[in-house]
């Protein structure tokens, strides 16, 4: 199904199961197809699990402007709006956990009974001289480079660090590469673009005083993709009522990796409601 936006964008949207809704959001460049694994847990666990694609990803609508997190937010605010969904749990993975970030800060959480943060790039990823643990800029500038000179190129070794390889072994089969890049490649190159801008440099820690919910941290300590330091660590800090899961050696993409390790982190938070 289709769930069409307040400017008229339509965002492909699956909803499975009965029960407190989940509002699965899915990383960059992906689509709500990495939360399948998950969804389907909580479908059996009694839970209604909707997941959609972020706009210019997927199925969803691929408008030339509006990969900003206002943008984004508003996105969100309208998915809960349209599915009914009230004391939900909002999951961000990676970029998606700064839709939760600027929701609960520009719709002051309402709707929301709970939050969960999963290999998050909130509050910063920008190396800054009082961010000090963040990404250097030069980094997200070659990005942008390679990815307008041969995205496919690009991704190819992306995830590589993204699902974690050593000189002698992958947590992820070869398999889950392969279908993380045609995800990937579903999206429109001007969304891909614009939301690793968004990503890297949006600065959500004013906004972690919006977290008056109780909050799941979930990183890997080996994320080569977004900083633990940086990051979550940073969260568990900040935020008060909040749970963390450190996985140790665990990369970044966690979905895959640690799938049932996840599944039954946020399956115990989630009962706890």
């Amino acid at each position: 199904m289709t769930i069409k936006t307040r400017d008229n964008v339509n965002l492909y949207t699956k909803q499975w199961g009965e029960g407190r809704p989940v509002i699965l959001i899915h990383g960059w460049p992906l689509s709500s197809d990495t939360w399948d694994d998950v969804g389907i847990a909580l479908a059996e666990s009694g839970f209604r699990a909707i997941a959609y694609d972020r706009r210019g990803f997927g199925r969803s609508d691929q408008p030339y402007a509006g990969y900003d997190y206002e943008t984004f937010a508003d996105d969100l605010a309208d998915v809960l709006e349209e599915s009914g969904a009230r004391d939900a749990t909002l999951v961000g993975f990676s970029m998606g956990g700064g839709e939760v970030a600027r929701y609960m800060h520009r719709y002051e959480g309402r709707r929301v009974a709970q939050t969960a943060l999963i290999s998050s790039i909130v509050p910063y990823m920008l190396r800054t001289p009082d961010n000090p643990d963040g990404v250097d800029g030069g980094v997200f500038e070659e990005m942008t480079a390679q990815i307008k000179e041969d995205r496919a190129k690009f991704f190819k070794v992306f995830f590589d660090d993204f699902f974690g390889r050593t000189a002698l072994s992958s947590p992820v089969s070869s398999d889950v590469k392969q279908w993380a890049w045609n995800l990937a490649m579903q999206a429109g190159l001007k969304a891909t673009l614009d939301a690793a801008q968004a990503f890297a440099t949006t600065d959500f820690r004013a906004e972690l005083s919006a977290f008056r919910v109780p909050t799941l941290v979930v990183h890997g300590t080996e994320d080569k993709i977004v900083p633990i330091n940086a990051t979550s660590r940073v969260v568990a800090e900040k935020v008060k009522n909040v749970q963390v899961r450190e996985y140790d050696g665990a990369p970044h993409g966690l979905f895959a990796s640690h799938k049932q390790q996840l599944i039954a982190d946020l399956i115990s938070f989630l009962s706890k409601a």
